[in-house]
């Protein structure tokens, strides 16, 4: 997953004021850019994007920076930035181009994995405005889920702002910061996993002879649906899976054999590999 800092000027009184700009252009960058102006909480003329490479500039929609043009460009503009990179030492380096123009009326967020405010302080190395995210992948189509944290610097009217914007492509929670390793387990890497059980779903229905888009569809229909019913009805999970298992049916034989092949420890123990590495990034 990919990290970003995002700058901003505490002074605007209205969204419309906004000026953003982010650092790099990637995924979800682009997947952020995208619900802000879905959902109108920024213009799409207040967007500015910056990239490292020439190539591309060519793939984004919004006005482009020059490479490289970090700095300056975020000590000059009233603007948000996002910088991106999945490794420290890019990221250093990102910091050290940019910290000189960070102001304490600006604020930076990071989706940087196992990246503690702490840690963000430090390498800025003055008091700052900091909050700590971790969003997902499905916040490309809108669906995202954003874990977040704040320093002692951001006031309770800011957080809220920086959380309009993540839930302008998904959902959004404040948590305390010592939780975000688990979130990174439960929510920002498990895609990955729903993703491995829905391949696996609709494997066994090529296997039984249906076509392999049609078996996606089904398959991906089923988990959407279920995780709505979830969301929505408030239900307990296992509530939700009785409610399916008739007597003596065909789910509580696939059921039994999920249990016997011991899926759900499986998943616990995969989750808590996912936190444990996220704690040990540093």
């Amino acid at each position: 997953m990919g990290v970003a800092y995002i700058f901003y000027n505490t002074g605007i009184r209205r969204r419309t004021d906004m000026k953003v700009g982010f650092i790099g252009g990637g995924n979800m960058a682009s997947a952020m850019i995208g619900g802000m102006i879905q959902k109108g909480v920024v213009s799409a003329d207040d967007i500015l994007v910056s990239v490292r490479t020439e190539k591309k500039c060519g793939t984004l929609d919004q006005p482009v920076w020059s490479p490289g043009d970090y700095g300056e460009r975020s000590g000059r503009s009233r603007i948000r930035s996002c910088i991106p990179g999945s490794k420290a030492k890019p990221i250093k380096n990102i910091i050290n181009l940019v910290k000189n123009f960070i102001s304490p009326e600006k604020i930076i967020v990071s989706i940087l994995p196992g990246k503690s405010l702490q840690w963000l302080g430090t390498e800025i190395g003055k008091p700052t405005k900091l909050i700590r995210t971790m969003p997902n992948t499905p916040a490309l189509v809108g669906e995202g889920m954003t874990g977040v944290c704040a320093n002692d610097l951001v006031t309770e009217e800011e957080l809220q702002l920086v959380l309009t914007l993540l839930k302008s492509f998904g959902r959004a929670e404040v948590v305390p910061e010592y939780l975000m390793d688990t979130v990174t387990g439960v929510s920002g890497s498990s895609p990955a996993y729903v993703f491995l059980f829905l391949e696996a779903l609709a494997d066994a229905a090529v296997a039984e002879g249906m076509p392999r888009k049609q078996a996606y569809e089904f398959a991906a229909q089923s988990v959407l649906g279920s995780a709505k019913m979830l969301l929505e009805t408030g239900m307990h999970p296992g509530e939700l899976k009785d409610m399916v298992c008739s007597p003596g049916g065909t789910t509580i034989e696939a059921v039994a054999v999920l249990e016997r092949e011991k899926l759900r420890s499986a998943v616990i123990d995969a989750t808590r590999a996912c936190i444990r590495k996220s704690k040990g990034v540093d």
